[in-house]
């Protein structure tokens, strides 16, 4: 392709050349230009690709829950907690690795990009693999943590054992996709979720449907999936950088580059999946509604990952908006940008959460036609739809702080609202008087407290990050 200019050939232009070179390679340069528009053209390939990512376990519940059972699909929500925990943990690393690549592209410095870019998926490939085998020796010991009841125990297992054999591509991805948005590509991410979504939803038609692999044949088509999304991340980067490759020597040269990726990283990791863990607490009270109240709820979880994919899109959005602009020092267009940023994510939640609000019978019915899984989870999602928007203004804050890189501060502060808040809510109300009402209330209430807490502190310190500056 005429217009694909690797990085190994920018390291001879000036910043503007480069700067020019990466707009004919098709991505953002969000160091100038129209900060709404751009903000918009690079959060809709991540809003997108949330949706098709959501779609990995969704599709899951989607076959089991109408080919399998309602037992089979209250396993695969069980375990969808579990999953969820690993990926947020990952996603989260994949921020570290954004920040500093973002960072160094807006700075200039090619020769110091591609270095960061093979440090940092090297690392990526390393704690993959590591942390794989350590959830497949412990699968029992996660799934007896949610306390999911022994008629879908075995179900369970079976299923979070095959997808943690997955794991080292779910981080590989992840990384890799980080690394092509720091350097303003949100949309080849998309589009490869596109293609292994699709491969997913194929795979489980013919392993559960075709053939009679049950939750296990989801499973397996899952692991396929992510091993295909994989590929095709690595053969992008390559296509961008010729120099790009697993350079495990490189790993302790440039150990720098391992601390800020997990310095920014990992509380952000930690974050998403002790929030995730304290989920499996929460499944032990469903659990105690039974097998009904646990597919009825996990639908609804199902659901809820879909409406709240704007509000998590956008603060990816302004991470790498805040990182770039950091990098130039360009603070004033940073400023800027925070305030478009967290309009538009207020402004798109609440589209979409009016219309789950109004077809939240029809939604929910897809997972599962059972009258009381759909009483349930309809009851759930309008409980929560209408508190939206405290979760768009926790995850644009959350977003903003990330990029300046202060993620330590925000890490505790979501730890107490999502964690501590709702741990002690839950303990009181459902002695006092348990009901499902608790479980569906207890999500806006921690939303609303952390949101309150992050953006006082945002605008407390926001000095500090944001010096006063001309350009825009």
């Amino acid at each position: 392709m005429e217009n694909m200019v690797y990085f190994t050939k920018s390291i001879r232009l000036s910043n503007h050349e480069k700067r020019e070179e990466a707009a004919l390679r098709g991505n953002i340069d969000f160091t100038r230009g129209g900060i709404t528009g751009q903000l918009i053209l690079f959060s809709i390939p991540i809003i997108l690709g949330e949706l098709f990512q959501n779609l990995y376990n969704s599709v899951d519940s989607l076959v089991v829950g109408n080919f399998v059972g309602s037992h089979a699909l209250a396993a695969v929500s069980v375990c969808s907690t579990l999953s969820n925990l690993l990926i947020g943990f990952f996603t989260g690393m994949s921020i570290g690795a954004s920040v500093v690549v973002s960072r160094v592209f807006g700075g200039g410095n090619h020769e110091e990009l591609s270095s960061s870019i093979r440090v940092s998926f090297t690392f990526s490939v390393v704690l993959g693999m590591g942390l794989s085998v350590l959830g497949i020796l412990l699968t029992p010991q996660l799934v007896r943590l949610s306390a999911a009841p022994p008629e879908v125990y075995a179900e369970a297992v079976v299923y979070l054992r095959i997808y943690l054999a997955g794991l080292m591509f779910t981080v590989i991805y992840n990384i890799g996709a980080g690394i092509l948005r720091a350097v303003g590509d949100s949309r080849h991410p998309f589009l490869i979720l596109l293609v292994s979504c699709c491969i997913n939803i194929v795979l489980d038609l013919l392993f559960v449907v075709r053939l009679p692999l049950g939750v296990a044949g989801v499973g397996i088509a899952t692991v396929i999936s992510q091993c295909v999304s994989v590929l095709l991340v690595c053969r992008r980067i390559f296509r961008y950088d010729r120099s790009f490759r697993l350079a495990f020597g490189e790993l302790a040269r440039r150990r720098g580059i391992i601390a800020d990726v997990t310095g920014i990283g990992m509380p952000s990791g930690l974050q998403s999946a002790l929030i995730s863990f304290s989920n499996l607490f929460v499944w032990r009270y469903i659990g105690g509604f039974g097998p009904a109240a646990m597919a009825g709820v996990g639908v609804a979880q199902r659901l809820d990952k879909f409406v709240s994919m704007p509000c998590k899109s956008f603060g990816l959005t302004i991470t790498t908006f805040v990182s770039q602009n950091t990098g130039a020092g360009n603070h004033a267009r940073a400023r800027r940008g925070i305030q478009s940023c967290l309009l538009l994510g207020l402004g798109v939640t609440w589209g979409l959460g009016f219309l789950v609000y109004r077809f939240a019978v029809p939604c929910v019915s897809l997972f599962n036609s059972d009258p009381q899984v759909v009483e349930i989870g309809v009851a759930m999602m309008r409980t929560i739809v209408p508190l939206y928007f405290f979760l768009s203004i926790r995850e644009v804050y959350l977003g903003v702080l990330r990029g300046y890189g202060n993620t330590r501060i925000p890490m505790l502060l979501s730890l107490i609202g999502m964690v501590g808040l709702r741990q002690v809510f839950l303990a009181v109300s459902m002695r006092l008087r348990p009901s499902l009402f608790n479980i569906y209330i207890c999500y806006p209430l921690a939303w609303g407290t952390t949101a309150a807490m992050i953006a006082a502190y945002y605008l407390l310190t926001r000095r500090r990050y944001e010096p006063d500056g001309q350009n825009v």
